[in-house]
């Protein structure tokens, strides 16, 4: 664990509610617009059932994901002390609550089950990543250094499991 001045701390929530709040919303209304016919449905009958699991698959993942993020971490406190948390499920990945979100409106366009809206979890992704890089990464580079470079090796930023190199 590494502790730095909290002094020009990032906030808490990050970018988070700037970012997610959004998907959220684009995520409900598309499955919305959907469901009415306003979005064309692209489904595949033989494939529905196997949508539905693997949605709540992803709702259960991403429960955890946020458990082990904010309750078990717990990453606000970790954030106001200065820390760098690479433990617990930030091993994992490095953006559990981030991810968590994602997954969740991965599971929304999947109980949807149009697969015209398979590319939206794939901007949101690019979006995420993007917005990481130049905020939440960037300052945590510059506040912890080659301790933050070598996290980043090994821990992806939103798939959670461990890169071996």
């Amino acid at each position: 664990m590494i502790v730095i001045n909290t002094e020009n701390a990032l906030p808490s929530y990050g970018v988070g509610p700037y970012l997610i709040i959004p998907m959220v919303v684009v995520s409900i209304l598309s499955v919305i617009l959907s469901f009415y016919g306003f979005i064309p449905v692209y489904s595949f009958d033989s494939l529905n059932w196997l949508l539905i699991i693997l949605a709540i698959v992803l709702v259960v993942d991403a429960a955890f994901l946020w458990i082990a993020a904010v309750r078990i971490s717990k990453i606000d406190d970790r954030i106001k002390n200065g820390e760098l948390v690479t433990d617990g499920v930030y091993a994992l990945v490095r953006h559990p609550i981030y991810s968590a979100w994602l997954q969740l409106c991965i599971a929304l366009v999947l109980f949807s089950q149009n697969l015209l809206l398979l590319v939206l979890p794939i901007i949101f992704w690019i979006i995420l990543s993007i917005a990481m890089a130049k905020t939440e990464e960037k300052w945590l580079m510059e506040k912890f250094g080659n301790d933050y470079v070598l996290y980043c090796q090994t821990t992806n930023r939103f798939i959670p499991f461990r890169m071996s190199f």
